[in-house]
């Protein structure tokens, strides 16, 4: 369980930088906190989902498991990033 919230905190904070960056520009400041807000349940709901398949599967120990999910999640937020800001206009 450490390990889910870990993971999903790491990848959170590690990609959120640009999203606050963008959220500044909404002109209501609750749609603003509702996205951050929703993005942090999403990562932590995300990284406790493939961490626990991974564990499932059984293939790799808990440290390569919680890299490929860090890696994945990092992945995820990025493409998010890029398609926000590609919208935004």
């Amino acid at each position: 369980m450490k390990a889910q919230i870990t993971v999903g905190l790491l990848a959170y904070f590690a990609s959120v930088w640009i999203l606050y960056e963008q959220a500044k520009s909404y002109p209501i400041l609750l749609d603003a906190i509702i996205l951050i807000i929703v993005l942090l349940v999403v990562m932590l709901v995300l990284s406790y989902v493939i961490i626990a398949i991974l564990e499932w599967v059984n293939i790799f120990e808990l440290k390569t498991n919680a890299i490929l999910t860090l890696v994945v999640l990092v992945a995820f937020m990025i493409n998010l990033t890029i398609f926000l800001l590609c919208n935004s206009g």
